[in-house]
């Protein structure tokens, strides 16, 4: 008999969304990643919840519309870490015209069936505030929503809510052989270095850009569908903007860039598309693309980029099923799932692409495929919340004003940040606290040592930048001295938690 019904090879997205709708359902679940929660390509995204504009000139209408149902139910699933944006697209002389623009963000609206996200509006940039910063030559643009997320907190959010249903969640915790022994495969772990071993009815690869590695070198079993990785690359910059509008700039090439307000004092601006060949542990962003991203911010705005004012910079590689596109824009961002059910052999299901937006789905459609070996139960998730996340879509401020009246001396801006990052588990952190000195020792930021007790003792955090670029995006304010700090913290804890020989 197998110690688990199910065994997941990967904690991005993907990964953790199966877990969370499989732990629900209640299957005993293995969740396994060899480095932090998110540390791969689910944390280098756009930060968006999104159906995907550029997608319908692909006619990927099924997608598009897939991911705009799914935006407002993640919305209403998860309202702390995500939340509605304005998107300004003004035209540029030469690409779309701006009839085509129009009609197809009037289509956007309609596969959308909005309930709660404004529809889309013509707006005259002369007399906007989101118009001040572009340049002159921009009298209108387009105006529509989508959503923002904190990508990498999505991602911790559905492994606590798995592991909290039931699932083992083990991050950094490599899987050095797998066997089919039988109806199971039997695994062999690498835990901190320690060896361990499990074993599990079906295995999923959901390894991400290391699917076809997984496959390869760990089941011994190549991959049945082509495999195409592509690196997508962002750059932070200071804040260009005074609002909390994102813009959608068409570039020369005809693809699409965004600039998004990032962190209260900073600029995301993103992305590209290349092939990737190399390191996946190092993926980063090439000095062309940087430069593409630059001249594309450049085009727009009057306040100019260069190469050297980037505070942060950061590539993230997407495993897309190879539709054998020429350009890698093109490629389908539509998710693949591959099942392998040999005869009175163990399963594997593998997975190809996805989006942040259709993880929820991606982990149903996976449910579906690998449910006819289990008795668990129907789907779950499409009404639930997400750990913190039991308030309204529209309640966030509302939130923020009775949580400053509950401990007083937070400032507005620690009291935003919290709430974005832990909604309504902030009380899990603050507690009976009367005064910030009740929080413990202060490290980046407003961060407490409060905080970092929470992030090790349910958010798996270990390491400095576990808590400063996964947990938070404190580490665009942090310096050395804070990391070293907050390393020394960590450690403190670790000690106080081995029992004295």
């Amino acid at each position: 008999m197998a110690d688990f019904d199910l065994a997941i090879i990967g904690g991005g997205i993907n990964g953790t969304g199966i877990a969370r709708d499989a732990a629900g359902r209640g299957l005993k679940v293995l969740l396994i990643e060899m480095n932090d929660l998110a540390s791969g390509t689910s944390s280098a995204s756009s930060k968006l919840i999104h159906g995907g504009l550029r997608y319908l000139e692909q006619h990927a209408f099924r997608l598009v519309r897939e991911a705009l149902t799914e935006r407002e139910v993640l919305l209403r699933m998860a309202p702390h870490v995500i939340r509605p944006m304005r998107f300004m697209l003004p035209p540029l002389p030469g690409m779309r015209a701006p009839l085509k623009l129009r009609l197809g963000l009037l289509l956007y609206d309609w596969l959308g069936a909005r309930k709660l996200l404004p529809a889309s509006r013509t707006v005259d940039l002369t007399h906007h505030m989101v118009g001040q910063p572009l340049r002159r030559n921009f009298r209108y643009g387009f105006e529509y929503s989508d959503c923002w997320v904190d990508d990498s907190r999505l991602v911790v959010l559905n492994a606590v809510d798995a592991a909290e249903r039931g699932a083992v969640v083990r991050p950094r915790t490599k899987l050095t052989r797998a066997e089919r022994g039988g109806e199971r495969w039997d695994l062999v772990l690498n835990d901190h270095g320690r060896r361990d071993t499990a074993s599990a009815r079906v295995l999923v690869n959901a390894a991400g850009p290391w699917i076809g590695e997984v496959a390869d070198t760990i089941l011994r079993k190549p991959l049945k569908r082509p495999v195409r990785l592509i690196k997508g690359s962002h750059i932070v910059v200071r804040r260009r903007f005074e609002h909390d509008t994102g813009y959608i700039l068409q570039a020369a090439d005809g693809r699409v860039v965004f600039a998004l307000p990032f962190a209260q004092d900073f600029t995301l601006i993103g992305t590209t598309d290349q092939n990737f060949i190399g390191d996946l542990n190092a993926p980063a962003p090439s000095v062309q693309e940087i430069l593409y991203l630059c001249d594309v911010m450049n085009e727009y705005f009057r306040d100019k980029i260069t190469p050297d004012e980037l505070v942060w910079s950061f590539a993230g590689v997407r495993a897309l099923y190879d539709d054998g596109s020429d350009k890698p824009e093109d490629v389908t961002r539509d998710y693949e799932l591959v099942l392998d059910e040999p005869f009175r052999e163990a399963p594997l299901l593998t997975v190809y692409g996805g989006k942040i937006t259709t993880h929820r789905k991606l982990a149903e459609a996976a449910m579906e495929k690998i449910g006819p070996f289990f008795q668990g139960r129907p789907p779950w998730t499409a009404t639930s919340t997400l750990p913190g996340g039991g308030f309204p879509p529209d309640g966030f401020y509302a939130l923020v004003a009775e949580t400053i009246g509950r401990w007083p001396f937070l400032s507005e801006p620690h009291a935003r940040r919290l709430l974005r990052a832990y909604g309504l588990r902030v009380e899990q952190i603050l507690g009976e606290a009367q005064s910030m000195d009740d929080l413990g020792p202060r490290f980046a930021g407003d961060l407490t040592g409060a905080e970092l007790r929470y992030l090790v003792a349910t958010e798996w955090a270990e390491t400095a930048e576990d808590v400063l670029w996964r947990r938070s995006k404190l580490g665009l304010k942090a310096t050395p001295d804070d990391r070293i700090a907050i390393n020394q913290f960590i450690a403190s804890l670790a000690q106080q938690a081995t029992p004295q020989a």
